[in-house]
């Protein structure tokens, strides 16, 4: 069997390497070139999807590529008062949820692919598909087709194979917030061994992680009513977003300010998920990742998500036959947890861009006791104790 993957993003190359270990010999085509550079700041790693990666041997390639431990969230009111710390879990005693780029964790999957002979073509933009006898036919921008028993849909929240597969589905859902952030080499501030901090500052939120050797990561999430046209984002320059960014932190921790300042390219998205689909797959055609379930960042759990999307995908083809059932049964596993993780990403956005002190001043006074009962490590097992373990037969029960 021969499975098209579109996308060589995260869920694209993991699927790759989770197909092929299922006896499929799958293909990537990537719109991108083969120069171009990841998109994206940095991502929380979940211990969820730390365990895929061990699964499929993938996991110290992954931490080989500068990942920072970040084993717990701190928060911070806007007057510098902690207001608590939520557990990211820990995969075993010496191994830690972890941050790392977006392009650190891109590059050692698809060098992984690679590695194992799979082949990825870059600069093949999908264009649409057509059913053929025990399969599709993919046809790109440049006029070349490729057939395949199976269409995988790794490319994205603006999918181009679910608009071709669903082109009645709802459209991503603006969550009415911009996330903007850089990178400081020598911010001068005291590392933040093991955690990443946030601080609900009076207008906007704030993340930053320092390193050992004085390297800040961080991350502004800002609110915006109005959802940004396409290009507008990338128009503005970073002197630009500097300045509003200072305006909107004039009155939190001055070390904000600071980092702000000190960046020298500050990169802005709008903030967007994905409703729930009328369904994932359609005959030989199935959406993973942000394809089918697009997550919030407030949920941490994007990667995770499509890395767990991608062996069980792999193990239900190897366990199920036909293909059709292969995918039904992909889909009733992956649907309801993938779901409840946007719905509990977006409601967690929901308190990052009050609009009045008074409802700060009220957030910082309940979110101490928010945060011991609603987001310790009971409470928050199910989505990191999940595990999918590569040797056990798909079933009845879930993966």
């Amino acid at each position: 069997m021969r499975a098209l993957i579109i996308g060589a993003g995260i869920g694209g190359p993991a699927a790759a390497v989770a197909l092929q270990r299922a006896g499929i010999e799958p293909i990537i085509c990537e719109a991108r070139a083969a120069t171009a550079s990841s998109t994206g700041l940095f991502l929380g790693l979940g211990i969820n999807g730390m365990h895929v990666l061990r699964e499929l041997g993938l996991l110290d390639e992954v931490l080989s590529r500068g990942a920072v431990p970040t084993p717990w969230l701190e928060f911070f009111s806007a007057t510098g008062r902690r207001l608590g710390a939520v557990p990211m879990g820990r995969l075993d005693e010496r191994t830690p949820s972890v941050t790392l780029t977006r392009s650190a964790l891109q590059e050692a999957l698809v060098e992984a692919a690679r590695d194992r002979g799979i082949t990825i073509h870059h600069g093949r933009r999908f264009v649409e598909y057509r059913e053929a006898t025990n399969g599709v036919v993919a046809r790109f921008e440049d006029g070349g087709e490729i057939e395949a028993d199976l269409l995988v849909a790794a490319d994205g929240i603006h999918s181009a194979v679910r608009r071709a597969a669903f082109p009645d589905a709802p459209a991503p859902s603006y969550a009415g917030l911009l996330n903007l952030g850089g990178f400081v080499r020598d911010s001068g501030l005291p590392p933040t061994p093991d955690a990443m901090r946030m601080v609900w500052g009076w207008r906007a939120f704030f993340g930053y992680t320092v390193q050992e050797n004085g390297e800040a990561w961080w991350f502004a999430n800002v609110g915006e009513a109005r959802a940004p046209r396409r290009g507008e984002l990338e128009a503005v320059s970073t002197e630009e977003w500097r300045r509003r960014l200072l305006a909107l932190f004039a009155d939190d921790a001055p070390f904000i300010a600071r980092l702000i300042e000190a960046t020298p390219e500050i990169t802005a998205t709008s903030i967007h998920d994905l409703p729930s689909l009328p369904a994932w797959h359609r005959g030989r055609v199935v959406l993973m990742g942000d394809a089918a379930h697009a997550v919030s960042p407030s949920s941490g759990q994007g990667a995770s998500l499509a890395l767990e999307d991608a062996i069980v995908l792999a193990k239900c083809l190897r366990d199920v036959t036909p293909v059709e059932s292969a995918l039904a049964r992909y889909e009733a596993l992956r649907r309801p947890r993938a779901e409840r993780i946007v719905a509990d990403g977006r409601r967690r956005g929901t308190y990052k861009a009050l609009r009045s002190r008074a409802a700060v001043r009220l957030r910082d006074l309940v979110m101490p006791l928010a945060l011991r009962v609603f987001a310790n490590g009971q409470r928050l097992a199910w989505i990191h104790d999940y595990r999918v373990r590569w040797d056990e037969p798909v079933t009845g029960r879930a993966a």
